[in-house]
């Protein structure tokens, strides 16, 4: 029964050949019996679980139902959920319980999904591996030695060892994509703007984005119809009508160009993972697919424009967790200056700390112009090379991360390459374009998965290519061993 996808499952819940409690109770049970080994929750909502599953029968019994009625899921540490902690991984926000719901969770709740649980994530979602919450880093249902990616690693890890049938994740580097690559999933970073923020613990305003992490295509089009949607509370949200993504999954590849950036072929892209790569091209050129080599010529800034951008808006929004209003105080501070110093100081992780400094640097007096305004002018460039690109093609298709998960506690990686391993992720978040990532293959005995990069609100199109890919491979429905 857990392995069964959202429409198997909505099926046999409107059935009745199934109660929504008694699915809630396996998940539940699931959760229970593998955790210990994924570090996957930070908190478990059984009791509320049972609540809301009793009350999703009930909506059956009525017929007051969407396809998402009794179907479990599992939120990311990032979303404010009404009476629930949020703690975005981090200490300073481990007391936290959050007096409203953020709109995307509401969405999901309005249409009778069940809550499990908050997933665990990098502290304030910063980092490519799960390896900086407060709670303990998170392990690979793949090989438990490995990370998961991240900062969506959580709610990953969950979703790959059928924790959860779907989970949310946010995106503002690569966050849900890597980590849906690292663990075998599908996961899509909708355009900016396409689902609402508010509510959603800000990292880099510009860049955030959630979006959804399952198995298949078709599932993830099956949340994004609900968590899609204009919201009055968020600046940036977009008034762009949803569409139905699941109408179009069907619809034939042929004619449909794709796109292949020499930029993202490049040295860094290990051998095992080229290999696959090619090998969903040719795949998709039986189903009627034209490629076409383009060329993005200021991706290679894109890393170096995002590590200012991403820790100057960081430095700014976490300016508000100062020990004073809620959240983590220090003990017995001397003076005012000593309470903002300690508080932050011992309520915030190494990694949070380096994206603060650095970004405050970058904002600082003197030194603006000379950081933060020239990454912005290259973001602009970055953002008009994919706007030419899309005149000659449909999608853009590249690796999702130059190579499969790594150890935990990989000794070897300094900052910087940590940082690298979102190198083909972060341009689209910085155009603000919908990207997603699909399962590929495997590689090393591991997953890998390939990206699509769609036009502005083009999300459709990046869900009929996968869904049609995972029509004819079945990568998507490997389940790791022992789960």
């Amino acid at each position: 029964m857990h392995t069964k996808s959202i429409k198997e499952l909505s099926k046999l819940l409107h059935k009745k050949t199934i109660s929504c409690v008694e699915l809630t109770k396996i998940f539940l049970e699931r959760m229970e019996k593998y955790d210990s080994k994924l570090n996957s929750f930070i908190t478990v909502t059984d009791e509320l679980a049972l609540i809301q599953a009793k009350n999703a029968d009930k909506r059956i019994a009525e017929n007051k139902t969407t396809p998402l009625t009794g179907i479990p899921i599992a939120h990311k540490d990032l979303f404010c959920t009404k009476d629930i902690k949020t703690s975005c991984g981090s200490k300073i926000l481990d007391n936290f319980i959050s007096p409203y719901e953020a709109t995307m969770t509401n969405k999901l709740k309005q249409a009778g999904m069940i809550l499990l649980g908050k997933t665990n994530m990098d502290e304030f979602a910063m980092g490519s591996s799960n390896e900086n919450s407060f709670y303990g880093h998170v392990c690979n249902p793949w090989n438990l030695q490995n990370v998961p990616g991240g900062s969506s690693g959580g709610s990953a890890a969950a979703v790959a060892a059928y924790l959860t049938p779907v989970a949310t994740g946010t995106d503002t580097g690569g966050s849900i994509r890597q980590p849906a690559s690292y663990c075998n999933l599908t996961g899509i970073k909708p355009t900016y703007g396409r689902i609402s923020r508010f509510g959603m613990v800000a990292f880099a305003s510009s860049l955030d984005q959630a979006g959804p992490m399952a198995t298949s295509a078709e599932d993830a089009a099956i949340l994004l119809n609900h968590m899609s949607g204009f919201d009055v509370q968020d600046s940036t949200s977009m008034q762009e009508p949803v569409l139905d993504y699941t109408a179009t999954l069907n619809n034939s590849l042929k004619g449909v160009t794709i796109g292949l950036p020499k930029e993202y072929f490049d040295e860094n892209l290990t051998t095992g993972v080229a290999v696959k790569i090619d090998n969903v091209l040719t795949e998709l050129e039986r189903l009627g697919a034209k490629l076409k080599e383009i060329t993005l010529p200021h991706s290679k800034l894109s890393a170096p424009a995002y590590y200012i951008i991403a820790p100057a808006e960081c430095s700014s929004n976490l300016a508000r967790f100062d020990g004073v209003r809620y959240g983590y105080r220090c003990k017995n501070p001397l003076d005012l200056e000593d309470l903002y110093a300690r508080s932050r100081g011992e309520g915030f992780g190494d990694e949070v700390k380096r994206r603060i400094m650095v970004g405050t640097y970058a904002l600082s007096s003197g030194y603006y112009d000379a950081y933060y305004l020239k990454a912005q002018k290259i973001r602009r460039l970055i953002a008009d090379d994919f706007k030419r690109a899309y005149e000659d093609v449909d999608i853009i298709l590249s690796p999702t991360t130059p190579t499969p998960s790594f150890a935990i506690g990989n000794s070897s990686q300094t900052p910087i390459e940590m940082y690298l391993n979102d190198i083909y992720t972060i341009p689209a978040n910085l155009a603000g374009l919908p990207a997603l990532s699909m399962p590929a293959g495997f590689t090393e005995g591991l997953p890998i998965g390939v990206q699509l990069i769609g036009n502005y609100f083009k999300e459709a199109n990046l869900l009929n290519i996968a869904h049609q890919y995972q029509q004819v491979t079945d990568w998507h429905q490997q389940i790791p061993e022992g789960f």
